[in-house]
């Protein structure tokens, strides 16, 4: 597992930076309502926002600015991530872990958790992130979340088939069990959407270099497998010439609202029939 607090100073311009984060923010915005500023749609309220591991707070800025009636707070268990996203939003981030969140119940018209949830140690730690996020939901409010991160890279390149016999841990995320515990807490499904990991296409070159750094959580840096997929992938043709770029999976849910539907009377003109 990569060390956060190390990896918040290089974080953005290894994974696609700007750009990405643009694709990200906006397929984002587009599974949550946007009523005046008010995702929950309650009249007199600004709506709240809480981005769950905001990480560098490089998506957590672009959906703050894109909705500007939105109170959008960024909230990420690493300091050196929190203390990046506060630079980006002053007064708007904290830390926070993700299965005991600092905030009371139904604070939330929209939670998100954008590549966090391939993070958890197994589906148990995945399945009380999203609790609380469940919990700090507003009713009716809207959960979003990337499913199947680690999946997502795999584009059936060449880089591909020499990796696909190394080692993978079950993943934490998959959309199917993501899924399941957002209906044990409450939620139901309520759309989904894909945007491009612009920039984050692999070369052979740079996946040797991820594969030393420790990026493939399966295989440590000095696992004996290492040297040999470095060997195989050092083979292969055009070494910086990045494949196509992974394409991520986001899954919406709405919290139920226990307020019964407003009952509609007839229309009556007054006028005698």
């Amino acid at each position: 597992m990569l060390d956060y607090e190390e990896e918040a100073g290089g974080y953005d311009a290894t994974r696609g930076g700007e750009p990405r984060a643009a694709a990200a923010a906006n397929a984002v915005l587009g599974l949550i309502p946007d009523r005046a500023g008010q995702p929950g749609g309650l009249p007199g309220r600004p709506g709240r926002l809480l981005d769950l591991g905001c990480g560098t707070g490089i998506v957590t800025r672009r959906l703050a600015a894109a909705r500007p009636g939105l109170r959008v707070t960024g909230a990420d268990r690493a300091h050196a991530m929190a203390r990046t996203a506060a630079a980006r939003l002053p007064g708007a981030v904290v830390r926070a872990d993700g299965r005991r969140l600092p905030f009371p119940d139904a604070t939330f018209d929209a939670v998100t958790t954008v590549w966090l949830l391939h993070l958890a140690r197994d589906g148990a730690e995945a399945r009380e992130i999203v609790a609380e996020c469940a919990r700090v939901l507003r009713p009716g409010g809207v959960y979003v979340t990337t499913v199947d991160k680690a999946a997502a890279h795999d584009v059936g390149s060449d880089i591909d088939a020499v990796l696909a016999g190394r080692p993978r841990r079950p993943p934490p995320d998959a959309a199917a069990d993501v899924t399941a515990h957002a209906r044990h807490s409450g939620l139901s499904p309520a759309g989904q959407a894909a945007f491009p990991g612009l920039g984050q296409g692999r070369s052979p070159r740079s996946t040797i270099a991820d594969l030393r750094r420790g990026w493939f959580t399966a295989l440590r840096p000095d696992d004996p497998r290492v040297a040999e997929f470095a060997a195989r992938l050092a083979a292969l043709p055009d070494q910086d010439r990045r494949r196509p770029d992974p394409r991520f999976t986001l899954r919406a849910f709405t919290k139920a609202d226990p307020r019964p539907a407003p009952v509609r009377r007839p229309y009556r003109s007054g006028r005698p029939g």
